[in-house]
C-alpha cells in the first residue's frame, strides 16, 4: 500500500512521518523546489516568518521530538514576554499564563478581577461573536493583552475575530508550561524541515520536488491517477493518497470542497543585522511591528493581518519598522548595536496566510473525499485556527484516516 502525499508544507510532512512510522511505502510529491510550506526557510536561509510554538503545541512539539530536532527550539522568555507601548513608551514584562499574574509586575495592563471574568467567558466552548464585542467593557486589558494573544493566534483583527476559536486556544493555555514560548534557535529551516526531510529519507520514503500536481482523476468512487503533467501515476488498488496543498488548489482539484471564503495576509521583515545573541523575542503594541524576533544571524519582525501593510511600500515598511524594533531594543537593553538607519531588508508578504477566522461555523471539509483520499491542511481543523499545530494535527489525522 504506497501513499502519496501531495504537498510538503508542515501538513504533508506530519502525515508523511506518521505513515512511515507505520510501516506505510510514502512518496512525497511537492510543487515547489523545497519543502516547509508557509513555514519554509528562504533562499538565504532565513525563515519566512516569527514562527513560535507554545508548550501547549503538544502535537508540534511531539514532531519535533519524532524527528529529533525539539532540542533546536529555545525559551527566550522565561521570565516574561518583555513588551513595549508606544502610546507611552513604557516597558514592562507581562506572564503568558494567568498564574503569573499573582506577581503584579507580570500583569497585563487593564488587568482586574472582572477582566478575568471576562477572559474565562471567551475561553467557554459556546456562543461566538467578535472579540472585540466580547471585550468591549475591558478595553485596556483586551488592548495589552487579548487583543496580541488574537492577533498571533487567529491572524484576524479582533473586531471581525471569533470567540470561539479564540477559546479554543485559551483553554489549551491553562496546563502546566503550556504557555512556555518557544523559537527556532537558527530557523525553520534548519530546526523543523531539513530535520523531517531527514527523517522520512532515512525511512525509505520518496520525495519529489518540482511536481505540481495538474489533476486528481476518479474511476469508481475512488481515486485512480494522479496527474502531474508529464507524469501521472495510476493508483493500485491498495495504494491511497494524503491531499496537503493549500485551500485554494485543493479547491482547484477538487471543486466541490468546502474551502475558505476569505484570507489574511502576515507580512514579515527580515533585517541583515547580526549580534552577539542570545535569541531574544519582543512584542510591541500600538505599532506597525508586533513581534520581534532576534537572533545572533539577524532580527525578524511580523504584520499579522496587515492588511494595510501588505499594500505599503516594501522600503517604507523597512523604515518604519526598523524605527520601531530599534526603540524595543533600546528599551529592554538588547546587545549589539542599534543604528538609526536600517540595515539591508528582506520583506516577505504572504496575501493569503491564513483563513480569515469569524464567527460562524467554519468549514467542513471531509477527511475522506474519497475512499482512498484523505485531506490534510491547518484549514481542515475544526476548532484551532490555522497554525503550526493546527498543519500537524491536520496531517496525523489524514494519515490516520487512511489506516487500514
Amino acid at each position: 500500500m504506497t501513499i502519496h502525499v501531495i504537498g510538503a508544507g508542515v501538513a504533508g510532512l506530519a502525515a508523511a512521518l506518521r505513515l512511515v512510522d507505520r510501516g506505510r511505502p510514502v512518496v512525497l510529491h511537492e510543487s515547489s523546489p523545497g519543502a516547509g510550506g508557509r513555514c519554509r526557510a528562504l533562499p538565504d536561509g532565513t525563515d519566512n516568518g516569527t514562527h513560535a510554538l507554545l508548550g501547549a503545541n503538544t502535537a508540534a512539539l511531539g514532531l519535533l521530538r519524532r524527528i529529533g530536532a525539539l532540542e533546536g527550539w529555545v525559551e527566550p522568555e522565561p521570565a516574561g514576554l518583555p513588551v513595549l507601548d508606544l502610546r507611552d513608551g513604557r516597558a514592562f514584562r507581562v506572564a503568558l499564563s494567568p498564574l503569573g499574574w499573582r506577581d503584579p509586575a507580570l500583569r497585563p495592563p487593564g488587568f482586574s478581577a472582572r477582566a478575568m471574568v471576562a477572559l474565562a467567558r471567551l475561553s467557554a466552548p459556546w456562543g461566538d461573536r467578535p472579540v472585540a464585542e466580547a471585550m468591549a467593557a475591558h478595553p485596556e486589558f483586551h488592548r495589552g493583552f487579548v487583543d496580541p494573544l488574537v492577533i498571533a493566534a487567529l491572524n484576524t483583527p479582533s473586531i471581525e475575530a471569533s470567540s470561539r476559536r479564540l477559546g479554543a486556544v485559551l483553554r489549551r493555555m491553562g496546563g502546566r508550561g503550556a504557555t512556555r514560548l518557544l523559537v527556532a534557535r537558527s530557523g525553520l529551516g534548519p530546526d523543523l524541515v531539513a530535520p523531517a526531510l531527514m527523517a522520512l529519507e532515512a525511512a525509505g520514503a520518496e520525495i519529489r520536488f518540482g511536481a505540481r500536481l495538474r489533476r486528481l482523476a476518479v474511476e469508481g468512487g475512488r481515486l485512480a491517477v494522479l496527474d502531474f503533467g508529464e507524469d501521472a501515476v495510476r493508483l493500485g488498488a491498495q495504494d491511497a493518497a494524503v491531499l496537503a496543498t493549500p485551500p485554494w488548489e485543493s479547491l482547484r482539484l477538487l471543486p466541490h470542497l468546502a474551502t475558505p471564503e476569505s484570507y489574511a495576509p502576515i507580512v514579515n521583515l527580515h533585517y541583515a543585522h547580526p549580534g552577539p545573541g542570545p535569541v531574544r523575542f519582543l512584542g510591541l503594541l500600538d505599532a506597525l511591528c508586533q513581534w520581534v524576533l532576534v537572533r545572533p544571524a539577524g532580527v525578524s519582525v511580523t504584520v499579522s493581518a496587515g492588511d494595510e501593510a501588505a499594500r505599503e511600500d516594501q522600503d517604507s515598511l523597512a523604515r518604519r519598522a526598523w524605527a520601531e524594533l530599534r526603540q524595543a531594543a533600546l528599551a529592554f537593553g538588547l546587545a549589539g548595536d542599534w543604528p538609526e538607519e536600517a540595515p539591508p531588508c528582506r520583506v516577505v508578504k504572504e496575501r493569503r496566510a491564513t483563513p480569515r477566522h469569524r464567527p460562524g461555523p467554519p468549514p467542513r471539509p471531509p477527511r475522506l473525499p474519497l475512499p482512498n483520499l484523505a485531506l490534510a491542511g491547518d484549514w481542515t481543523d475544526p476548532v484551532l485556527p490555522a497554525t503550526i499545530e493546527a498543519a500537524t494535527r491536520s496531517g496525523e489525522a489524514a494519515a490516520d484516516a487512511l489506516r487500514g
